[in-house]
């Protein structure tokens, strides 16, 4: 209801199209969307690659906002451009990554940390506007409207369709790594090796880390290592797992399901830190093994346009970028089932030049 309201308060929009679930938990189909026209700040992108991210599918499942257009990895082609741009002009390549707007004006935002906004960020799909109160609506679609704050240029030299996963996988484990400086000296753990955990290998191994990466599946181990990790431990077995005790400074978790801390804090050295970011429903851990060694247990949000600038500069430098398998877009709810089943190495990315438009309007934002 609130977006048809506000599409009715605000007379100049942008037809578009894009792929939606119409209710919780159903398959996406083809619909027809409303977009903003450009505010003097804005930006018209269309979208040539969009990754598929496993918080898609928990959207998709979840309390959101119905229909529901998915998408927050982005990379596109500027068609439009706001009247007091400049920071691109037409034609340019760029990329869009999870948060499009936040308050601008408190302690975080004026660090650019916005993924820490007091007031709450704007979120690139199933957010609420902050001007005139529409439903955001994602990258599955084919154009997106971006105030240009939170539009980055394309990396030079990396494939387009690896970047896109780069705006919440990359992100998302640079901003941890960076933050609790990991680089030369430090020995580092990643546990899993998914979407997020095959770039912190990438992220960790460049910042120039001793790589150790934990896995329960013995099929990843030689992936592990092929990715840049200089140890790969299976982390079913014990012998293993116990003959890590008091050796990292820092460990990143990426694993969404619950399982059991304890061994990694009891990896950890002297003041170490595990960072988990798969944030399962509860955790599960003694608190015991952080008051032995002066442990941390902490976790990270996504980055926010600093830390994203900083990390599409420091992938184009290093020539670094995401696994990516490209997919139609009609293969996208195949593509969501073989998210679910872990059958995905590492990111799924839709080519949008594959989306076509509805036949008929299925229903207008």
């Amino acid at each position: 209801m609130l977006g048809n309201t506000s599409i009715e308060q605000n007379r100049s929009m942008r037809p578009g199209y894009g792929l939606a679930a119409l209710s919780r938990g159903e398959p996406l189909v083809p619909w027809a969307l409303q977009r903003r026209e450009l505010r003097p700040n804005d930006i018209a992108v269309k979208i040539l690659f969009c990754g598929v991210c496993h918080s898609d599918l928990h959207a998709i499942r979840g309390n959101s906002r119905f229909p529901l257009v998915p998408g927050h990895e982005m990379v596109g082609e500027v068609t439009a451009i706001g009247a007091n741009v400049t920071k691109f002009q037409i034609g340019d390549a760029v990329v869009v990554g999870t948060i499009v707007d936040s308050c601008g004006h408190c302690s975080s935002c004026k660090r650019q940390l916005e993924q820490y906004c007091l007031e709450g960020v704007t979120t690139t799909y199933d957010g609420i506007d902050r001007h005139d109160r529409s439903i955001t609506r994602g990258g599955y679609s084919n154009e997106y409207v971006v105030d240009t704050h939170f539009a980055y240029h394309l990396p030079a030299g990396l494939d387009p369709a690896s970047v896109a996963p780069l705006l919440c996988a990359g992100v998302t484990t640079w901003s941890p790594l960076r933050h609790w400086e990991v680089g030369p000296g430090k020995t580092v753990g990643i546990v899993g090796l998914g979407g997020l955990g095959h770039m912190a290998v990438k992220f960790a191994r460049a910042l120039g880390a001793h790589v150790v990466v934990f896995t329960t599946t013995p099929g990843k181990l030689d992936d592990a290592k092929a990715l840049g990790a200089d140890e790969a431990i299976l982390s079913t077995d014990k012998a293993q797992r116990a003959s890590q005790a008091s050796r990292f400074d820092f460990i990143l978790d990426t694993v969404s399901s619950r399982h059991p801390l304890d061994p990694y804090l009891r990896s950890l050295k002297l003041d170490g830190t595990l960072c988990c970011l798969g944030i399962p429903k509860d955790l599960d851990f003694s608190p015991v093994f952080l008051t032995i060694g002066r442990r941390r247990l902490a976790s990270s949000g996504v980055g926010g346009t600093l830390e994203t600038q900083e990390m599409l500069d420091f992938c184009s430098q290093h020539n670094l970028a995401a696994d990516v398998e490209i997919i139609a877009a009609e293969d996208i709810n195949e593509g969501f089932e073989r998210l679910e089943r872990g059958d995905v190495r590492y990111r799924l990315v839709i080519d949008m030049a594959t989306l076509n438009a509805p036949t008929e309007d299925i229903a207008r934002s």
